[in-house]
C-alpha cells in the first residue's frame, strides 16, 4: 500500500512540474527579463548539480579541486566538451599520482 501511495505522489509531482508552465503561460512571453531568466535556468541547475559532485568524484578533495581548476582554462577558451573533460580527468589523475608518491 505504501508503494502505491508513494508512486501516486511521485506521479502527481511529476505531472504538476510539467503541466504548470503550460497552464500558467498560455501566450508568448514578451518580457525580455523573463525570457532571459528562463533561458539561463537550465545552465544554473546543471551547474548547481554538477559542481558539488565534482569535489566528491575522486578519493581526495585536493585532486578534485586540481581537476576542476585545470578544466576552467580550456572551458573558457571555448574548447570542446571532450577536451575539457580529458583535461580535468588528466589533471585529477596526475594529482592523485603525485599525492600517492608524496605519502
Amino acid at each position: 500500500m505504501r508503494f502505491y501511495l508513494l508512486l501516486a505522489v511521485m506521479a502527481g509531482v511529476t505531472y504538476l512540474v510539467r503541466m504548470v508552465p503550460f497552464a500558467a503561460f498560455r501566450k508568448k512571453i514578451s518580457s525580455a527579463f523573463v525570457q532571459s531568466f528562463l533561458y539561463y535556468v537550465p545552465y544554473a541547475v546543471l551547474g548547481a548539480m554538477t559542481v558539488p559532485a565534482v569535489f566528491y568524484s575522486t578519493g581526495s578533495a585536493v585532486s578534485s579541486a586540481v581537476g576542476f581548476v585545470c578544466c576552467l582554462v580550456p572551458a573558457f577558451m571555448g574548447k570542446s566538451l571532450i577536451a575539457v573533460a580529458l583535461t580535468a580527468s588528466g589533471a585529477a589523475f596526475a594529482a592523485e599520482g603525485i599525492m600517492a608518491l608524496i605519502k
